[in-house]
């Protein structure tokens, strides 16, 4: 059985372990938060974090993404493909080439309309390349906690919390600036999501 509360109560301690400016512990911490889970809920989070591995990101990954039980992957990777693709049609449109090469436009969704289509168009009309892609980050950041609107004990809050930590940890890999920024960003959210939340008995 799955202790979500247990879970949720333990992450501002977690975070405390994060070096910024360093090496993250990720993989530590999502050890420790996995420990604590059901094997089902292990293989949401195993799927989750296979979307931060650039290789896996085919159309057969996000087909079962838009299709899975959960919904938060649901929801996160549905944005998650409309942001690729739009990333896609800039570039595209920079090198002269056909508007969907590379886009990965699903059977059925050919009418989808991009939900996050002005934001992203906002943010990718940025010169800064390093600016364009932390603004990318933060925008699937909202995402992450809009999907857990008022969700505290659930495996939807795990979910989102795993997805800004990989965040972070990109960021202390790519940029030691900006690492240190989400890591006093999480760390915030972090201590004023869950510090002050009334656990149940």
């Amino acid at each position: 059985m799955n202790n979500y509360v247990y879970i949720v109560s333990s992450l501002p301690e977690l975070v405390k372990e994060l070096k910024p400016g360093m090496s993250l512990s990720r993989d530590a911490i999502l050890e420790e938060i996995t420990s604590q889970c059901s094997k089902k809920d292990r293989e949401v989070i195993s799927f989750l974090l296979e979307g931060f591995e650039p290789d896996k990101l085919d159309r057969s990954f996000y087909e079962k993404a838009l299709s899975h039980s959960d919904r938060f992957i649901r929801e996160y990777f549905r944005y998650d493909l409309d942001t690729r693709n739009a990333k896609a049609r800039v570039l595209n449109k920079a090198l002269g080439r056909p508007e969907d090469t590379d886009t990965i436009v699903l059977e059925g969704a050919e009418d989808h309309v991009a939900e996050n289509q002005a934001e992203t168009d906002a943010v990718l009309a940025g010169k800064d390349i390093l600016s364009r892609e932390k603004d990318l980050d933060l925008l699937m950041w909202k995402k992450a906690e809009e999907c857990t609107l008022f969700e505290y004990f659930s495996l939807e809050a795990i979910l989102a919390f795993i997805v800004k930590l990989c965040i972070t940890s990109r960021w202390a890999v790519m940029d030691e600036e900006t690492g240190k920024e989400m890591f006093r960003k999480l760390s915030s959210e972090v201590r004023a999501t869950f510090s002050g939340v009334e656990f149940e008995s």
